[in-house]
């Protein structure tokens, strides 16, 4: 199980493939395989008839990208990407931009 410091609702930039440049939040997330689905960012299936959907056609479906080709935005530095780490304050981790060293939900 691959681990990551991404969480559902952050703010990320697409880095590389077809989508390179795109931002959005993040609409899910699977940790088991490192990939993870971005609002707005959607690839083209032809989806054969079945007896749910009577009528089949292209659709839009939405993209499944690898983890490590997206990077968070930094809320304080706008449009730049940033590694994300971990704090112990009191007791608890909290997540921390690198280039900016604020605290992040």
């Amino acid at each position: 199980m691959a681990k990551s410091k991404l969480k559902k609702g952050d703010l990320v930039k697409v880095l590389a493939g077809a989508h390179k440049g795109e931002q959005g939040p993040i609409t899910w997330i699977s940790k088991d395989r490192a990939t993870v689905s971005v609002q707005g960012i959607e690839v083209l299936k032809h989806v054969k008839p079945s007896n749910t959907d009577t009528e089949g056609g292209i659709k839009k479906i939405p993209a499944k990208l690898n983890i490590s080709n997206v990077g968070y935005l930094d809320p304080k530095v706008k449009n730049q990407t940033t590694r994300i780490g971990y704090e112990i304050n009191d007791g608890k981790k909290i997540r921390v931009s690198r280039r900016s060293n604020q605290k992040l939900k």
